[in-house]
């Protein structure tokens, strides 16, 4: 069995995105050479999330409408968290709904996905870089 590491880095210029990161996965598979197995791609940031959904605006618009309604960022007052000094309390409650990590499954060199899935990072606190884990095992 093989087994293949990159990170991927992201610095998102607001506060909230979601970034389509199916391509740059499917590069590491490649450059892996392995053609049977698993991707786990995880955030390694606990402001942010790695899931699987469709890539149409309409939706990410939604998602963003949605959370800020499950978690709003403001008052920053509101969360026990800020009184830390931080302002990003809501965007832990973000990353916990929309997941750490993903796994999809290799089969013939390819992401064995369902129709429309795409792989995407998720930012509840950008403007400054993180960090995406992308490891691969197999043969």
């Amino acid at each position: 069995m093989k087994s293949y590491r990159e990170e991927l880095w992201f610095n998102a210029p607001s506060r909230m995105a979601f970034i389509n990161i199916t391509s740059e996965v499917q590069e590491c598979l490649r450059e892996s050479g392995i053609q049977e197995g698993l991707v786990l791609v995880n955030a390694m940031h606990i402001t942010a999330s790695v899931f699987i959904n469709d890539d149409e605006h309409g939706l990410h618009h939604d998602y963003g409408v949605w959370l800020e309604k499950l978690a709003p960022h403001e008052p920053v007052s509101g969360y026990r968290h800020n009184n830390t000094g931080e302002d990003n309390a809501d965007a832990h409650m973000k990353r916990q709904v929309m997941g750490r990590e993903v796994v999809v499954a290799v089969t013939n060199g390819k992401l064995d996905f369902g129709p429309w899935e795409q792989i995407f990072y998720g930012e509840f606190d950008g403007r400054r870089n993180k960090r995406v884990l992308v490891k691969i095992i197999g043969d």
